[in-house]
């Protein structure tokens, strides 16, 4: 991914004055309240000027350049960065689902490093760490102020090195210190069980390169294990991130477009031409008719809620669980000089009914709150959205993770009274409204 121009477009919870000038100078002379473009970059280099003649120390003129960046484009919304190349490099990669560190999506919220989810079977997720703690130190260093790509950086390392991380959580007395072993992070785009008979059940943890081809498979699989046919589906996309545009347009592909042909998918709207585009479902085989509940919460965010406004608007499948997170911003991949990058915001998408998700989320059909392994609690770890991030995009602007299903090495197929799967309340709901559903077919049948 290197070049110039527009690569992909990419979905997700996750992200000098060169830039600047080259910006500014495509526009000479041009008046911003008084003061011209010239003015202000006089004046942005005369403040270069100062800090490297009478600042306290030396200072590094490139890492000054780049927090002129990061500034700059922080100023925008959250989800514009700048990504030199260790971390353009580091976004290609994780794409591909496998990557080195502990395995954490993370944001910036009101300055300070903050997880949006563990990813499952990681070191972090193995160790305790939950959707909303903030990171306050990384191996002893303060990460106040500090950019995604460099905390990142700082949690990346070889397989079998150890990187501490300091936590402040909302109800806990004291920071909570937690050291974990870095591993080689083979994140999986998707996994899938029968959970009983004719009833499959479907997770995507994150929309990669391979996902679209990755569902194929596992829907015909599921078929395989069920007799050639489903009675009903599962599809999670709780605590997904979102990820490749293109790849959550092809799941969404399996399952619309059976009435009429060329249904929308999703629509994106921007400033450039090469922004606004309608992806459409192609003409093909589809997925039978089979009910399906497709599940959200508060971790779901952009592509995931792209799937889940696009089955819901078409009515092909009942959504169930809390308010997802409310990203329907569109980032850009756009390649700069020195093998670096720009992940700039150029555009919203829009449900086929072009309703825009930004800031709102998607709101379930039924909601259904997570219920704590108590049975008493009902609130959902995830405390925070879209909306609550610093400079978010309005709409008029142009959890810890669910567990999967137990593992059966007799038999694919097993009941739902496995001790694990009975303290998943969102899933257990999911799969009664799909008996329900089953039993009153039959019953409109009969009649």
């Amino acid at each position: 991914m290197t070049g110039k121009s527009l690569k992909i477009i990419f979905i997700g919870a996750i992200v000098g004055l060169v830039v600047a000038v080259a910006a500014l100078q495509q526009f000479p002379g041009r008046e911003r309240g008084g003061e011209s473009d010239e003015e202000y970059l006089l004046l942005l280099r005369k403040v270069m000027g100062v800090i490297g003649k009478s600042y306290l120390e030396p200072v590094d003129e490139k890492k000054l350049l780049r927090g002129a960046i990061n500034g700059m484009l922080a100023s925008l919304d959250p989800h514009s960065v700048y990504l030199p190349a260790d971390s353009f490099k580091e976004m290609e990669v994780s794409t591909t689902g496998s990557f080195g560190g502990v395995g954490l999506e993370i944001t910036v919220k009101e300055g300070r490093l903050t997880v949006i989810s563990p990813i499952e079977g990681t070191p972090a997720g193995r160790g305790g760490i939950k959707s909303g703690d903030h990171i306050a130190l990384i191996d002893g260093l303060p990460t106040r102020d500090l950019t995604i790509g460099d905390a990142v950086k700082r949690m990346r390392g070889p397989q079998g090195s150890r990187v501490t991380l300091t936590l402040l959580r909302k109800g806990a007395d004291k920071p909570l210190v937690i050291p974990l072993v870095r591993e080689i992070i083979q994140v999986k785009s998707l996994r899938f069980r029968t959970l009983e008979p004719g009833y499959g059940y479907l997770r995507i943890m994150q929309f990669q390169s391979r996902t679209g081809a990755d569902l194929t498979e596992a829907l015909e699989q599921l078929r395989k294990e069920n007799g050639g046919s489903l009675r009903g589906l599962i599809l999670d996309l709780r605590n997904n991130p979102g990820g490749l545009l293109d790849q959550a347009v092809s799941v969404a592909n399996h399952f619309v477009g059976q009435q009429s042909d060329n249904s929308l998918i999703v629509s994106t709207r921007g400033r450039e031409k090469s922004s606004s585009q309608e992806f459409m479902a192609t003409i093909g085989v589809k997925e039978p008719p089979y009910p399906i509940v497709l599940l959200i919460n508060g971790g779901s965010a952009s592509a995931s809620e792209i799937i889940a406004g696009c089955l819901q608007d078409h009515g092909r499948a009942v959504i169930m669980g809390t308010q997802s997170f409310g990203k329907g911003s569109v980032q850009s991949i756009i390649g700069l000089p020195h093998n670096g990058g720009l992940l700039l915001t150029t555009g919203k998408y829009y449900t086929p009914k072009g309703r825009s998700i930004q800031a709102k989320g998607i709101t379930p059909d039924i909601v259904v709150d997570d219920l704590v392994m108590d049975g008493k609690s009902s609130k959902e770890t995830t405390t925070f959205r879209e909306k609550d991030l610093d400079n978010h995009l309005t709409d008029g602007a142009t959890a810890p993770s669910a567990p999967l299903p137990p593992e059966s090495p007799k038999s694919p197929a097993h009941s739902l009274a496995d001790d694990r799967a009975r303290q998943d309340y969102q899933l257990q709901r999911g799969v009664d409204l799909l008996k329900g559903w089953d039993l009153l077919r039959k019953a409109v049948k009969k009649n």
